[in-house]
């Protein structure tokens, strides 16, 4: 399944995010060597399509990564989240 690459516009974006979900997504990345924008575009690409964006093997090392960097959120806490200073 060899696919020609599609041509693309990619846009410069200022997005926040949790710091530790930040880490956990640049420790993917690396693993992958891969950047970051490329990384999030995958899971997205994925998400739209209702597909599982990792492996196994992905699966436990992002678990080892949420142990290491304290990650204690899942996926019911997603929408429920507020900043520190708000609180």
């Amino acid at each position: 399944m060899n696919q020609t690459p599609k041509t693309v516009t990619r846009v410069q974006t200022g997005v926040r995010i949790e710091r530790r979900i930040l880490k956990v997504l640049k420790t993917i990345a690396a693993e992958k060597e891969i950047g970051l924008g490329d990384l999030l575009e995958g899971i997205v690409l994925h998400a739209f399509e209702g597909k599982q964006p990792f492996s196994p093997e992905t699966i436990e090392m992002i678990s080892e990564a949420k142990n290491l960097f304290g990650l204690d959120l899942s996926a019911a806490d997603a929408h429920k989240l507020h900043e520190a200073d708000e609180a």
